[in-house]
């Protein structure tokens, strides 16, 4: 059984290549990664160096958008299951490059699935994002209501690549999962992310741009427990052609990340307060009683636990002075 894990080089791919390579069993692992300058590419070489040795894994350094490679990368190695994590993440950043969204995650994702169905794979998870709902979605979000418009090109491309997925399943029986991750953090986040860059900050005595009052809301989610969920959706029955959210379902105000983070490194702020953004939702929490039901999934890292073990990993890697 050979695992295909893309984007397995980054944040959350990597971290699942570690939850699969501590499983009981011998299956290989394709870790397939471009590498590109989103950010540091030194930082997932970093991330990839955890277990490029291991004799499980096989890293490929290729674009899953590169239709012939695909179709060889899952005939050579014998694809069996697909966990499509790679793609161009980001709201923010996906307003000034669309097409480099439109691009990775709905062309690139198309890729895939056409790989997965000229070569038949058990169970395709294709990891979408919690930006597919839309502003007037009721608060919590649940998996099957009508979506509305993402208020960002990076959600509506995630929900482009669902689509394509779901037809995909219909028209040609490629057995795809929908999984909706919220706000994922931890260890080795991306050093775009909020809370990368507020403990940044912090330690390095900078200020912090608050766009709005602070009172925006995320339903954070531990590493750990999305790497659980996604685990669960390789072997769960009954969820193929489903959508279904990985989340935390207790939203944190901005604010209150950012008092989290100050009680962790012991010093206040500096707090740069902007207008706030047409872009960010007001509110995001994931409806977890489907993930319940079909995966067994219940969040286990609170968040302060959670902000706790990442200023732990933060310090770790900064150069002894």
């Amino acid at each position: 059984m050979t695992v295909l894990v893309t984007g397995g080089a980054g944040f959350i791919g990597s971290h699942f290549i570690e939850r699969l390579l501590a499983e009981p069993g011998d299956g290989k692992i394709v870790c397939l990664d471009n590498f590109n300058h989103y950010y540091n590419p030194a930082l997932k070489r970093a991330n990839v160096a955890r277990f490029s040795r291991n004799p499980r894994v096989i890293v490929v350094e290729r674009s899953f958008c590169d239709v012939h490679a695909m179709r060889h990368l899952f005939d050579l190695h014998g694809v069996r299951q697909v966990v499509h994590l790679g793609g161009y993440a980001g709201v923010r950043a996906s307003m000034v490059a669309p097409l480099e969204y439109e691009e990775s995650n709905v062309r690139g994702t198309l890729t895939l699935l056409e790989a997965a169905r000229t070569s038949p794979v058990e169970r395709f998870l294709l990891v979408s994002s919690s930006t597919v709902y839309g502003p007037d979605v009721a608060v919590p979000f649940q998996e099957d209501t009508v979506l509305g418009t993402p208020l960002s090109p990076y959600g509506a491309s995630k929900q482009a690549a669902e689509l394509l997925g779901e037809m995909s399943y219909r028209q040609h029986g490629v057995p795809v999962v929908r999984l909706r991750p919220f706000s994922v953090y931890g260890p080795r986040m991306r050093p775009d992310l909020a809370l990368h860059i507020f403990a940044t900050a912090i330690d390095e005595g900078r200020p912090i741009a608050l766009f709005g009052d602070g009172s925006v809301a995320r339903d954070l989610t531990h590493i750990s427990d999305i790497c659980t969920g996604l685990l669960a959706a390789l072997s769960a029955d009954g969820v193929v052609n489903q959508a279904i959210n990985l989340g935390h379902h207790a939203p944190v105000e901005v604010r209150q990340l950012i008092a989290l983070v100050e009680q962790e490194f012991g010093r206040k702020a500096i707090v740069d307060q902007q207008p706030g953004l047409a872009i960010d939702m007001p509110v995001t929490c994931a409806d977890l009683s489907k993930a319940e039901r079909l995966l067994g999934y219940r969040p286990q890292v609170a968040i302060a636990d959670g902000v706790r073990d990442f200023v732990a990993w933060f310090r770790q890697q900064k150069p002894a002075s």
